[in-house]
């Protein structure tokens, strides 16, 4: 079981350029795997963690809404957004500049095959870094991802998730909201869920701006503790 993580920070980069990097690497790890059960090899799995902060984008799963967008081509062009129909599970979200954007692609093989535990552990990762930040991160059932305040009327997203997994390998991932502009959440239904307000780390607290890597390296730190992962830095990476 390989367990060392290839970190690599993107910085900000296109979202279709992005999601065609993770379906090259999450490719090489399914053929890897594919080739080990047919030769009876056993040849070592990458794991992969990439950072980044894509333009405006709205990106739809493949269970989602279309009718969760709320404005046109025209609309989104005005706001210099994209949109892209995309592979992942959930409804409609949003990734834009000021939100720290996470893609861990792993050989579940290496870690544990649990889905659910997957998700819970990303979870987990987010509510232990806001909890550094003096807030209480917390699941909402039946909601992936991390929220504030729930059961209460003030119950408001920080971090939304949504992920793909196939022969244990996953892509995509999770962003969690630190300088991100809200008024863009306005344009659709975050997450098909009505009714429920959208957050973001730096006004929670009050500040014009968090330091998106300090937030990064606080991320890594508990991943790393709840992966039993060994992170390995690339040349692209912080």
């Amino acid at each position: 079981m390989n367990k060392k993580v290839i970190l690599e920070n993107l910085g900000r980069k296109d979202y279709k350029e992005t999601w065609d990097y993770q379906e090259m690497l999450f490719k090489q790890i399914v053929d890897t795997k594919i080739a080990n059960r047919r030769s009876g090899s056993e040849l070592e799995t990458p794991n992969y963690f990439l950072f980044v902060e894509h333009p405006h984008v709205y990106t739809l799963g493949k269970s989602g809404d279309i009718n969760n967008l709320l404005v046109d081509d025209k609309v989104l062009k005005d706001k210099n957004a994209t949109f892209y129909k995309i592979n992942r599970g959930g409804d409609i979200t949003y990734h834009g500049p000021g939100q720290v954007v996470g893609y861990p692609i792993l050989d579940l093989d290496n870690f544990f095959t649990d889905i659910h535990k997957y998700l819970r552990f990303l979870e987990e990762m987010v509510i232990l870094t806001l909890a550094e930040y003096g807030l209480k991160g917390q699941r909402s059932e039946g909601e992936t991802g991390v929220w504030l305040d729930v059961g209460t009327p003030f119950a408001r997203k920080i971090c939304a998730m949504g992920v793909r997994a196939s022969r244990w390998v996953t892509m995509h991932g999770f962003a969690l909201n630190v300088n991100t502009d809200l008024g863009y959440f306005d344009l659709m239904i975050p997450c098909g869920i009505k009714d429920k307000a959208v957050t973001s780390l730096n006004v929670e607290l009050g500040k014009q701006e968090i330091s998106m890597g300090e937030v990064q390296q606080k991320l890594l730190k508990h991943f790393q503790t709840l992966f039993e992962a060994q992170l390995e830095t690339s040349k692209a990476a912080i």
